[in-house]
């Protein structure tokens, strides 16, 4: 018999983005959405997606996962516009209207906006919390933003069960497939595995909840933790690297006469 040994897979490279606390990546999320919540024109989305993608060496993730994640976004995104192509106040050249619905020069460039500031509001969540540890996530929770520890193990749990939905839903699949059911009705075939999974996530839930209190996680008390969370200079350097990114965004609008506040 001859042994034949092998060599451990290379951990994946780290990214300049690891290195940043997941409370500072909470804010610089916080802090790309709100001007973009603020505004209503398309340019400074589109800048901003465009700058936010620049940054995809920083992030350690290729483009083609990032498009694949954003997949869902990018369906409900055209939707998101359509009701403003439809239904927002008219203005300039009008192309045509039925009943309520009229479609102008003022509701496409709304549409174009709105369906923008979708993509560019989902991207960063995307970009920022690709890699983000579960664990690093609620030890900053717990220790940079003091968060209550029963809601912080709360969501430790739920992140980690995410993953296993994607899971369930293959097993699903390929049961389903087994069977002969898994090649016609493809949209009765998504309700009804949609209603499974639900009802999965529910016991699972139940369970995962009963296990954490019979093992003390709801306990009153000071709670004691493994992961140690800190802030440091790198945490400035990308709250900086953020705001630069929507001044820029923000800054192109206004330079080019687009800029346009949301109640205006």
């Amino acid at each position: 018999m001859t042994a034949v040994a092998t060599s451990a897979e290379p951990a994946a490279r780290l990214a300049w983005i690891d290195g940043v606390n997941p409370a500072t990546k909470l804010l610089m999320a916080v802090l790309l959405s709100i001007p973009l919540f603020a505004s209503i024109d398309p340019l400074s989305a589109l800048v901003a997606i465009c700058l936010q993608l620049l940054l995809l060496p920083l992030v350690g993730l290729r483009l083609g996962t990032v498009l694949a994640r954003l997949a869902p976004v990018l369906v409900v995104a055209p939707i998101a516009g359509v009701s403003m192509l439809l239904y927002a106040e008219p203005g300039g050249t009008v192309y045509g209207s039925f009943w309520y619905a009229t479609i102008s020069d003022a509701s496409i460039a709304l549409a174009v906006a709105v369906s923008l500031r979708v993509l560019a509001l989902a991207l960063p969540t995307i970009l920022l919390f690709g890699r983000t540890d579960p664990h690093d996530l609620a030890a900053a929770l717990a220790q940079v933003v003091h968060l209550p520890t029963r809601f912080v193990l709360g969501v430790l749990a739920g992140t980690r069960t995410l993953g296993l939905f994607v899971d369930d839903w293959r097993s699903m699949t390929l049961a389903r497939r087994a069977r002969g059911l898994g090649d016609r009705g493809a949209l009765r075939r998504l309700f009804s595995m949609a209603f499974v999974l639900l009802v999965f996530a529910v016991r699972r839930g139940t369970k995962l909840a009963t296990a954490m209190e019979a093992r003390g996680f709801g306990a009153p008390g000071e709670r004691t933790w493994w992961r140690r969370s800190r802030l440091g200079p790198r945490d400035a350097a990308a709250v900086a690297g953020t705001l630069a990114v929507i001044a820029l965004a923000l800054g192109a609008a206004v330079a080019a006469g687009t800029f346009r506040f949301v109640w205006s």
